[in-house]
């Protein structure tokens, strides 16, 4: 059983915050050294469980999920790291399918901020310059503490961006890796094309680990062969995962058909019932590299087949063999994804969505047509996003979509404000009916109507912090 190799103060959650908040203004640092110092401070415990990643655009949330909820379906005591939260912190950190308490929270801050004033104070005696720790530095090495104190089998880790320099990439017992897929995101920092965003994540893919490549990945050929490239070059035989019918993977794939690589091992899943409302069902057929598994359900849009199955490959290739297929279909029909497709409200409905660039937006806007193929009979939408993502290219897939429009802003101090949104939807042929000053001012005045609310994570969070107001750190 893993112990902290040092006392820590105790720490309330709300210290514990403070102390995440202080590190937010050295943003994001291009280098895995301080975590890796980090978690040898604390007597590696990252090597108290093993590890699964998982990296991509879109999707990946979606499918940590899943394989988190699979392995812990076949009896493995699994813990679950995801970012962002929608409502509260806590939520981060999941050990056997419920967030941790505040008080284990604020431990792992306490022992992860400790750890890193150790090892400064140790390179300012050395005359070397002190490490600018970043809160994902913090979240993260306090996320591999509660896990460890927790005495978990597994941790499925999800990548906070790209994967080369993310700081889930220093855990040391990572045995399996999947990449969903690649979309324009976070350009600045990752690159400006799908091949450079794609060579951040394909660092992920090691020697020693499996690899299940998503149907993100298969398009365009410029796209994949960086991917590929990796694998020879670390001696891994990755798993592609193919839908059997393209239009399985809407919105999942870029422009183009996936070449048949018929030397390497394949995945495959076939949509055979799709939901025909919002929260309907969604039944799919998956065949892996080791066995095939009928009638896969979940109460989720189309979009998530291609996560499921992901997840199905992910979790197999992880236990090295066939998953009981019993568990399989508990473990799955029962997986929450809060803030995709999530239902809220069921009448009049309120439908969150996280998605927050135009390829997710896309996939948003694909299930959306699904269960509701006329726009006139679609529910309002509530937008509201935040000025350093792609906004034009929001706003002109979501402005068709809707028979009314109303902006606003969250309290995220990166929120464009509603009055530049709504000009957006204007110029896009949209005039909005009214803006609110925030989310709370825009679910007051909506009351009564039906409305899907997205465009940012923050959205669906502030939205969902609402409708589940329990949703808050525990203990």
């Amino acid at each position: 059983m893993y112990r902290l190799p040092f006392d820590v103060s105790p720490t309330t959650y709300d210290e514990a915050l403070a102390t995440l908040h202080s590190a937010l203004r050295f943003g994001i640092c291009p280098m895995l050294e301080s975590v890796e110092d980090m978690l040898t401070e604390l007597g590696d415990p990252d090597l108290a469980f093993q590890g699964v990643q998982i990296a991509g655009t879109n999707g990946k949330t979606s499918t940590a999920r899943f394989t988190a909820a699979i392995l812990r379906g076949e009896g493995l005591r699994t813990a679950l790291y995801t970012s962002p939260e929608l409502v509260s912190y806590t939520e981060r950190m999941e050990v056997d399918g419920r967030p941790v308490s505040g008080g284990a929270f604020a431990r792992g801050i306490a022992a992860a901020f400790e750890a890193g004033q150790r090892v400064n104070a140790r390179r300012t005696a050395a005359g070397e310059r002190p490490y600018d720790i970043t809160e994902f530095d913090l979240l993260t090495v306090a996320a591999c503490v509660v896990f460890a104190e927790a005495g978990v089998d597994v941790a499925v880790l999800e990548c906070g961006m790209g994967g080369r320099w993310d700081a889930t990439s220093a855990v040391k017992s990572i045995k399996s890796v999947a990449i969903t897929g690649i979309g324009l995101d976070h350009m600045r920092i990752l690159g400006d094309t799908l091949e450079k965003i794609a060579g951040e994540k394909a660092a992920i893919i090691k020697r020693g680990r499996t690899c299940v490549l998503g149907v993100g990945t298969a398009t365009p050929d410029t796209m994949e062969d960086v991917f590929l490239d990796q694998c020879v070059s670390e001696g891994v035989v990755p798993t592609l995962l193919r839908p059997e019918d393209l239009a399985d993977a809407a919105g999942e794939m870029h422009p183009g058909v996936p070449r048949a690589h018929a030397d390497l091992p394949h995945a495959t899943y076939r949509v055979t019932e799709r939901p025909n409302r919002i929260g309907g069902s969604l039944v799919l057929d998956v065949r892996t590299t080791r066995s095939s598994y009928a009638e896969v359900s979940a109460l989720k849009p189309v979009y998530q087949a291609a996560n499921i199955a992901c997840a199905l490959q992910l979790a197999e290739d992880y236990l090295g063999r066939p998953l009981d297929a019993e568990k399989l279909f508990d473990s799955v029909v029962t997986c929450p994804t809060p803030g995709r497709f999530d239902v809220l409200r069921p009448e009049p409905v309120v439908l969150v969505d996280a998605c927050h660039n135009p390829q997710s937006v896309q996939t948003f806007l694909t299930a959306v047509r699904a269960v509701a193929p006329k726009v006139e009979e679609r529910p309002s939408l509530l937008c509201a996003v935040l000025a350093d993502k792609d906004v034009e290219g929001i706003v002109r897939l979501l402005a068709p979509e809707f028979p009314r429009v109303y902006c606003a802003q969250t309290s995220s101090p990166r929120a464009l404000s509603a009055g530049e949104l709504a000009a957006s939807f204007s110029h896009a042929g949209n005039a909005p009916v009214a803006t609110f000053a925030s989310i709370p001012e825009a679910v007051s005045a909506l009351e009564g109507e039906s409305y899907v609310a997205c465009g940012s994570i923050t959205t669906a969070g502030e939205v969902a912090g609402i409708f589940r107001p329990g949703v808050q750190a525990r203990g």
